[in-house]
Parts: C-alpha cells; sequence; structure tokens
C-alpha cells in the first residue's frame, strides 16, 4: 500500500486530472485484492451522489446512481453519506437499503457493498469510498486496512480537485452576479471558429440607468441592479451565455440559429424582459440599457475584430439614442473614430486653454441697432487657426466634453458680460448653445448659477440656446423641471434652428420657450408671394399670439431684412449685418454703438 499511497500522492501533486488519479487508485485496489471492485462517488452541497470512478463497473450501472439524492435507505453509498459513517452491507440480496438498488446490482454478480463517507477540512460529506464484493460477506481485515488508507487519500484528491475549482470560478467568475467575468468572456471567444461567417455574433449590452441609481439610493441598490440585469439577461438570452465585463457592462455570444436568424427580434426581447420595474432598496426601478451587436463577417480574422465592431455598434447607439440596439454596420466605425478624434482636439484644446467666444450680434431690423449677442465657440488651433463649433459638433455627443464646453463657455461669456456691464454697455442678452448632452449630465444648472453668480450677474443676462432638433429629448419631465426651476431664477429658453424640425409648432405648445430663433434654410427660400414668406409669415403670426418673440437668423443680404421686416419680424442676425467677432473687436462695436459713432439706419419700414 505504501507504494500506491506514493503513486496517487505524485500523481496529485503533479495536478493529474482527479478522474484519471481515482480511476488509477480504484485499478490498483483491484489488482492488489481481485476479490472487491472499487468505486468512488462524489456528493455536492445538495445531496446528491455524482459516479466519479469504478472502473470495474459497467457505465451504465454507474450513470443509474447519477443525480441520487443521500438518504437512510440509498444502497450502501447514500446511506453512508447521509449517516456520515461506513454502512457494511453483507447481503444485498436481502438488506433493506438496498430494496430499491439490488435489481441494478444482482445481475452483475455484486452480493454485498462496503461504504465509507469521504469528508472534507470542513467535515462535510464530499464523497464515499465502496468496496463491491462477489460473495455475500463482510470486509476481511486486509480489505478494511485498503478502506482506511484510501480514504484520506481520496479527501486529499477531492479537496485539491475543489480548491483548484474555486480558483478558477474566483479567477472567471462575478462574485456578484455569478456570471463569467472579462477573463471568462476573453477565453471562451479566444475559441470560438472564424472561418465561417454568421456562425455566430456578439452583443455589447451596457446599462444606461446604473449611475442615477448609485448617485440617488446608494451601492446596495445599485448592485441590486446590476443582479437583476444579470439574472434578466441570462434568462432571457437562454441558450446562448452571457458574462459581465465590466461594472455595469455584459457580453452575450449568440450562437443559437433561432436568435442569428433575427437579432433585431432578440435584442428587443433582452431589453423587454430589462426594462421590467424591479425594487431597489425600497426604490422602484426600471433597469434601462442599450445594445450594439455584430456578426461573424466575412473579412473578420479573429474573434477580437468581431468584438471591436460590437463596441462600436454600442457606442454610436449610446451616442445617437440610448436604450436601443444598434447591429454593426461597414463604415461606423468611419464616423466613430472621426467622433473621437474630434472629442480628443476638444480635449487638448480645453486642456490647453485654447477655446474661445466669438460673438454675433442680433440687431433690429428698422435701425440695425444691436440689442444681444449670440456667444458661438471656437476652437483656436495649433497653427493659430480657428475652428467653428461645426467642425467639432460631434465632440459634443459626450457628456463628459459637452459639459466641459459649456462649463468653459460660460465662464468666458460671464467674464465679457461684466467687461461691458462694468462699461454701461447696453444688452439685453448674451444667447449661449448648449448641447442635448448638457441636460443629460444634469449639472446645467449649477454650472450657470455660478458661471453668472462669479461676476455677480443676474441670470436674466443670459438665454440658453438649444436646437429644434433636441425637442424630444426635452420633453422628459426631469428636464422640463430643471428648466422652469432656471426660468423661475430669471434664466430664458431660446429655441435654436426654428422650423427645420419637422413638427414646427408643436415645441411651442408643449414646452417652456421665450424666444424663437427662424433657421436659416427658410431665410434662404424667403421670396415675395413664395412658400418661404407664408412659412415665416405663419410662423410670426403664431409666435405673436403667444407673446413670443422671434429672431431671423442667416440674414445675408438687404432684400432678405426688407422681406422679412415686411412680414412683421423684428430681429435678426446675419452676416449681412455682422459676421462673429472676437471680443475685442465686439467691444470696440459695442463702445462706438453706445457712445453713437454708428448711425442709426432707418431704411425698412416695419
Amino acid at each position: 500500500m505504501l507504494g500506491l499511497r506514493n503513486i496517487i500522492l505524485e500523481m496529485i501533486a503533479k495536478g493529474a486530472d482527479l478522474k484519471a488519479t481515482i480511476d488509477c487508485l480504484c485499478l490498483e485496489i483491484e489488482t492488489f485484492a481481485p476479490e472487491v471492485i472499487c468505486s468512488v462517488l462524489t456528493v455536492d452541497r445538495d445531496g446528491l451522489l455524482h459516479p466519479l470512478a469504478a472502473p470495474g463497473l459497467p457505465a451504465d450501472y454507474c450513470a443509474g446512481l447519477d443525480g441520487l439524492l443521500i438518504g437512510p435507505n440509498v444502497g450502501s453509498c447514500g446511506s453512508a453519506a447521509y449517516l456520515r459513517q461506513p454502512v457494511i452491507v453483507t447481503d444485498i440480496a436481502s438488506d433493506p437499503r438496498w430494496s430499491d438498488f439490488r435489481d441494478a446490482a444482482l445481475p452483475l454478480g455484486l452480493r454485498a457493498c462496503w461504504s465509507t463517507p469521504i469528508f472534507g477540512e470542513t467535515e462535510q460529506v464530499i464523497g464515499t469510498f465502496a468496496l463491491y464484493c462477489r460473495s455475500p460477506r463482510g470486509p476481511s481485515e486486509a480489505e478494511q486496512a485498503i478502506v482506511d488508507a484510501c480514504i484520506h487519500l481520496c479527501a486529499i484528491a477531492l479537496e485539491r480537485h475543489e480548491r483548484v475549482l474555486e480558483r478558477e470560478r474566483r479567477a472567471n467568475g462575478d462574485l456578484l452576479t455569478g456570471l463569467g467575468n472579462r477573463s471568462a468572456f476573453a477565453n471562451v471567444i479566444s475559441q470560438l471558429p472564424c472561418d465561417r461567417p454568421g456562425a455566430w455574433a456578439l452583443f455589447i449590452l451596457d446599462l444606461d440607468n446604473l449611475k442615477v441609481v448609485n448617485d440617488g439610493f446608494g451601492h446596495h441598490a445599485g448592485d441590486q441592479l446590476i443582479q437583476a440585469a444579470a439574472a434578466r439577461t441570462s434568462s432571457s438570452a437562454a441558450p446562448d451565455r452571457v458574462f459581465r465585463i465590466g461594472g455595469d457592462e455584459f457580453a452575450i455570444v449568440v450562437q443559437s440559429p433561432a436568435a442569428l436568424g433575427d437579432l433585431d427580434r432578440f435584442a428587443a426581447h433582452i431589453l423587454d424582459a430589462l426594462s421590467q420595474p424591479l425594487d431597489c432598496n425600497g426604490h422602484a426601478v426600471a433597469p434601462k440599457a442599450t445594445i450594439g451587436g455584430a456578426v461573424l463577417g466575412p473579412g473578420d480574422r479573429s474573434a477580437e475584430a468581431v468584438r471591436q465592431n460590437a463596441d462600436f455598434a454600442l457606442y454610436h447607439a449610446k451616442e445617437t439614442g440610448r436604450g436601443g440596439f444598434v447591429r454593426y454596420w461597414p463604415g461606423i466605425d468611419t464616423r466613430i473614430i472621426h467622433r473621437i478624434t474630434a472629442i480628443r482636439d476638444v480635449d487638448a484644446a480645453l486642456r490647453d486653454g485654447r477655446l474661445e467666444a466669438h460673438y454675433q450680434p442680433i440687431v433690429r431690423l428698422d435701425t440695425h441697432e444691436i440689442i444681444a449677442m449670440e456667444a458661438l465657440c471656437r476652437l483656436r488651433m495649433a497653427n493659430g487657426g480657428l475652428l467653428a463649433a461645426a467642425a467639432f459638433r460631434e465632440a459634443t455627443a459626450d457628456v463628459n466634453v459637452a459639459s466641459e464646453l459649456t462649463q468653459r463657455m460660460l465662464e468666458i461669456v460671464a467674464r465679457d458680460l461684466k467687461h461691458w456691464h462694468d462699461r454701461s454697455i447696453p444688452l439685453e442678452h448674451i444667447g449661449i448653445n448648449v448641447s442635448l448632452a448638457d441636460f443629460h449630465g444634469g449639472q446645467l444648472d449649477k454650472q450657470i448659477t455660478s458661471a453668472l453668480a462669479a461676476h455677480d450677474l443676474p441670470l436674466e443676462h443670459l438665454l440658453i440656446e438649444v436646437t429644434e432638433s433636441a425637442y424630444p429629448a426635452l420633453r422628459d419631465k426631469a428636464v422640463l423641471e430643471a428648466i422652469e426651476a432656471l426660468r423661475r431664477k430669471g434664466l430664458r429658453l431660446a429655441l435654436d434652428d426654428f422650423g427645420t424640425g419637422g413638427g414646427l409648432l408643436m415645441p411651442l405648445l408643449t414646452m417652456p420657450v421665450d424666444i424663437i430663433k427662424i433657421d436659416k434654410v427658410l431665410v434662404d427660400r424667403l421670396a415675395p408671394e413664395g412658400a418661404g414668406a407664408a412659412v415665416i409669415g405663419g410662423l410670426l403670426h403664431t409666435a405673436r399670439e403667444l407673446d413670443i418673440p422671434v429672431i431671423a437668423e442667416g440674414v445675408e443680404n438687404q432684400i432678405q431684412a426688407a422681406h422679412l421686416a415686411q412680414l412683421g419680424c423684428r430681429l435678426g442676425q446675419g452676416y449681412f449685418f455682422s459676421r462673429p467677432l472676437d471680443r475685442e473687436t465686439a467691444t470696440g462695436l459695442l463702445l462706438a454703438q453706445r457712445d453713437g459713432d454708428i448711425p442709426k439706419r432707418r431704411n425698412i419700414v416695419i
């Protein structure tokens, strides 16, 4: 037995496969004691038996033992595990513990079975070691010595195997959700075949409201949200596997034919399952998520390429409309790379202090008197040139970049407004553009209040300009409440680029608006008796009925200015009056007007 002990311990030490190790043990015992057949079963945490090694028994007999619940009358092994003590059955044919199993054992010539429980380090039963005998009797002294020696070896092997599995679970499993983690995901996709396009797809799912839940209700509620999202995603995606690869990010390896046949429907099914409200730390929360997906394509030579495409699709989905699914298409990565480049350029300009405000006058159409300004963001390039906001507009889709841009512009505009105020330059307001991302960021109220308070300026001097394209998002109750709160403090809101959104008058009926700015597209189509004149005339009439001032944008010539005045528009903005000016030039123009050095023109009859 000493030689066998050394063989088994060496196999355990070298990390040999558990089944191979115990098979070797059984075969050596049966060689040493040819009258017995050796069997080792494991017992899981639920008390179920599972065959591990029994090379001398038929496979179908062992399969019949798999999944049996231990109990006081479950043969020798099930009874030993249940009673936590050896069970010596000397006659299978007559022993009541074998009443449900003797019909399987006796035809094999098995007449006796002596089983002993195997205990783990914490004294739980982790297995059983049994010797079957072909004659109805108990174990001899030598056979009992075999049992005593092998129980310890089996315990060492099983415990080591469990430690290995636990390390693997910790290395490849997410403790919070029980899903495979980033490491497990990387291992799985590295083994996926890439030689048959369409064979599999990859979804990357991102929770949209985890930060809101964490900040509003605490991290315990956030953990509950993650756990619920993991469970719901796993259930709705089954049989396809789900992994948690980041704090609020999950990956789904899609291989089932049904899902691959209709990815849009599969994604909608997952998002619908996720969206049901749940109780998070006493608060009702509806999980919100966005999904980007990619299918293995003809040009994809690795799983990593598919992963990158799915990331591109997710990025695009989050930037263009959270809460939905976007499937990767060729060219999407070019647009995203362009956006990322723009974000990088703007971020560098912010760090280097190369952001400037240029001002375009807003004038009375009858006298050309400057009554307000619009602040336009400009980025000073390293070579000294200027970039207009349109050149880096895509960067403002990023909430962080948009927030920093707005913060810097507010600081600059507040400083310049104070500079003009101290020189007694009369200006009704300065308009500043904000992006949709600014409202999603939730910091706009604090940013505006802080910037103006730093120079002791009231909010009524500032006009927030929001494009009509942002109107659907501005219908959100929380956003509307934030706008109303600012308006109560004196801030005003202008609907910019009005007339290009298709809905025309609908925003005026459903959201607080203080000023309308007619888009240049409509002004360009202005002609006597034409459709443009009819549309603008209708807008002006509606605005007068609602007592909302109107500013016409993009006025480029005298004819347009005259037509607008004849239609009843009183204010205009455009190259006909002035291009955007830097602070110094704008100051000079305003001082000249204050001092009467610019004659007022009255060549337009209103």
